[in-house]
C-alpha cells in the first residue's frame, strides 16, 4: 500500500509547476521499486492481486513498446494537422498506439527474447552500429543539404523583419548581468513628458520593433526591461531562470529611482497559468501602493507552428484565408483579467482575432516571426490597435 501511496502523490500531486526529476521523481520510482519487491517476495497480498489483472497485465507487457510508438504517432499528427487534434483524432492515435505496440511486442521484442542467432550478442552489436552510423550519415546529410528544401519547390522562405530587441543590453537571455541593464540604453523612445516602464518577458519585448512607427500616437518615453521566460510577477521563482526573482525585485528599485509612473507588463501568460496569477494581483498592487499606474496586456496569439509553415500549408491546400486557429484556449485573457483589480487590462484577441481564428499575415506581411512572437509588421500593427496613449488625454483603446 505504501507502493500504491507513492506512485498516487506521482499521478496527483506533482503538476506542471514543480521541478522534475529532482527529488520528485523519488515518488514514483520508490513506489514502483516496492511494488516490484512485494511481487517477487509476497505474491499473495492484496497490491500484488490489483495487478494481476489481465488488462493490467496485457498493458504492462507492451508498455514499451506502447511508450516507443505513440510518439511518432503524436509527432506527426501535429505536425501535419498544424491544429489542435479534436477528440475523434485523439480517439484513433490511441487505439493505433495500442494496436501498433502489441505488434511490436509480438514480431519484435519477443523474438528478440529467445535465443537465435541474430538475437547473440555479435549480431546485435554489429546491426546497432551500422544502424547509428546510417542514422548519423542521414542527419549529417540533411544538415549539409539544409533540409533538401528541393522537396518543396513552391515554398519561399521569406525573410520576416524581427526589429531589434537589444539583446543582452534590454533584453536578458539569461546569459547577461542583471546589474548591466542601463536605463539611458533601454530607453526606445524619447522627447516626452511621460515614461512608461514596459516590463515582462520575450512577449513584452516583441512590442518594442512597433514603437518607432506609432511614436506620435503613443507620445511617451518607453523603456524596455525585459527578460526571457520571466513574467512580470514579484512572486515567481523560474527553475530554469534563477535570476527571475532577483530581475523582477531590481524592476521596483529602477521604478522608483526613476520616478516612473506608469507601468506595462506583459508576459507569455499562457505559460504561467499552471502556477496561478495571485502573483500578477500581489504585483499590481505593490505597484499601486508606490503610486504607479498599470496596465496589463493580455495573451497575444500563438499558433501550431511557425507561420510560414501555416502560409505553406494553406497555399497547398488553397486556401486563401490568411487566417489560422489560435493554438491555445481563447479565455486565457479573462481569466487574466480576473487577477488585474486596480490595472487597466488590455485583450490583443478582441482587436486581433474573430472567432478562435487569428490572421498570421497582413498585406502580404507576416505579421509574426515565428509560432507567436510579433515581427515589426505585427508589433507595429499591435501597438497601433490597442496599445494606450499617453497624450495630455491619456486616451485609451476603445474596447471591444
Amino acid at each position: 500500500m505504501a507502493g500504491f501511496g507513492l506512485l498516487a502523490i506521482g499521478f496527483f500531486a506533482i503538476s506542471e509547476s514543480d521541478p522534475f526529476p529532482g527529488y520528485n521523481a523519488l515518488y514514483p520510482c520508490i513506489g514502483t521499486a516496492l511494488l516490484i519487491y512485494v511481487g517477487q517476495n509476497s505474491p499473495s497480498t492484496v497490491a500484488s492481486r490489483m495487478l494481476e489483472v489481465r488488462p493490467l497485465v496485457w498493458i504492462g507487457l507492451i508498455s514499451y513498446s506502447l511508450y516507443l510508438v505513440h510518439w511518432p504517432l503524436n509527432a506527426f499528427a501535429h505536425y501535419l494537422s498544424f491544429q489542435k487534434l479534436d477528440p475523434l483524432m485523439t480517439g484513433a492515435m490511441l487505439v493505433a498506439s495500442l494496436a501498433l505496440a502489441a505488434f511490436s511486442w509480438k514480431f519484435v521484442e519477443q523474438p528478440f527474447r529467445q535465443k537465435r542467432t541474430f538475437t547473440a550478442p555479435g549480431p546485435i552489436f554489429a546491426f546497432s552500429a551500422l544502424a547509428i552510423v546510417v542514422l548519423c550519415a542521414g542527419g549529417a546529410a540533411g544538415a549539409l543539404g539544409n533540409g533538401f528544401p528541393q522537396r518543396f519547390p513552391d515554398y519561399v522562405q521569406r525573410r520576416i523583419s524581427v526589429g531589434d530587441w537589444r539583446n543582452g543590453i534590454c533584453f536578458n537571455e539569461g546569459t547577461s548581468r542583471i546589474e548591466s541593464w542601463n536605463m539611458e540604453d533601454c530607453t526606445r523612445t524619447r522627447g516626452f513628458p511621460t515614461t512608461v516602464f514596459l516590463w515582462g518577458d520575450s512577449f513584452a519585448a516583441h512590442y518594442v520593433s512597433g514603437l518607432g512607427a506609432n511614436i506620435n500616437r503613443l507620445q511617451a518615453n518607453i523603456v524596455e526591461y525585459t527578460y526571457a521566460g520571466c513574467p512580470p510577477i514579484l512572486s515567481y521563482y523560474s527553475y530554469a531562470r534563477l535570476d527571475c526573482v532577483r530581475f523582477n525585485r531590481k524592476a521596483l528599485d529602477i521604478i522608483l529611482e526613476a520616478d516612473i509612473k506608469t507601468v506595462i507588463l506583459s508576459g507569455k501568460w499562457s505559460d504561467y497559468e499552471v502556477r496561478g496569477f495571485d502573483g500578477l494581483q500581489q504585483t499590481i498592487d505593490t505597484l499601486r501602493a508606490l503610486g504607479v499606474r498599470v496596465f496589463v496586456i493580455g495573451q497575444s496569439p500563438q499558433f501550431p507552428t511557425d507561420v510560414r509553415k501555416i502560409a505553406f500549408f494553406a497555399k497547398r491546400q488553397n486556401l486563401d484565408d490568411t487566417s489560422w486557429p489560435m493554438a491555445m484556449d481563447p479565455g486565457i485573457n479573462e481569466r487574466v483579467r480576473s487577477f488585474t483589480k486596480g490595472a487597466t487590462f488590455i485583450d490583443p484577441l478582441k482587436f486581433l482575432c474573430s472567432a478562435g481564428r487569428c490572421p498570421y499575415s497582413d498585406r502580404g506581411e507576416f505579421m509574426y516571426f515565428d509560432y507567436g512572437h510579433f515581427s515589426s509588421a505585427g508589433a507595429t500593427l499591435a501597438i497601433s490597435k490597442y496599445w494606450p496613449a499617453f497624450g495630455k488625454d491619456n486616451a485609451l483603446p476603445k474596447t471591444k
